[in-house]
């Protein structure tokens, strides 16, 4: 047997406003938005035309998970995105004014910084050793 971890389901407010933040700012591939209600689409997003895991944008749909949105994690880093171009795409977050939470420092597995989406989601940007 096989499996893997195919998508998270991120909790957002808004389907329009989080595609934007996330295909614009972000960079990631719009990669389904089909509606399957007036108030409930299926909307995934993928960081690469690679593969791997992916986002599923969960709209809130009542005021229990509206409070969890930014915070689903209790403030830890909740999302660990990797790049082969660690300087560009720190530069390209800073460029589009990403709130930086940790500026970038080298560890023993690479360099990281860390940055908060539009909802105040934390993420870790590394890129890592290719020793390791």
């Amino acid at each position: 047997m096989k499996q893997r971890i195919a998508q998270i389901a991120l909790v957002v407010n808004d389907y329009n406003e989080a595609i934007d933040f996330y295909t614009k700012t972000l960079l990631f591939t719009l990669v389904e938005d089909t509606s399957l209600s007036e108030t409930k689409r299926w909307v995934v997003l993928s960081p690469s035309e690679n593969g791997g895991c992916n986002l599923l944008l969960a709209k809130a749909a009542n005021e229990e998970q509206k409070s969890r949105v930014g915070n689903q994690t209790g403030g830890r880093v909740f999302l660990f995105l990797h790049t082969e171009d660690f300087k560009n795409y720190y530069q390209h977050l800073v460029n589009n004014n990403v709130k930086i939470i940790r500026e970038p420092s080298v560890e023993a597995y690479g360099q990281v910084a860390v940055f908060a989406d539009l909802y105040g989601n934390l993420w870790d940007l590394i890129e890592r050793n290719h020793n390791i």
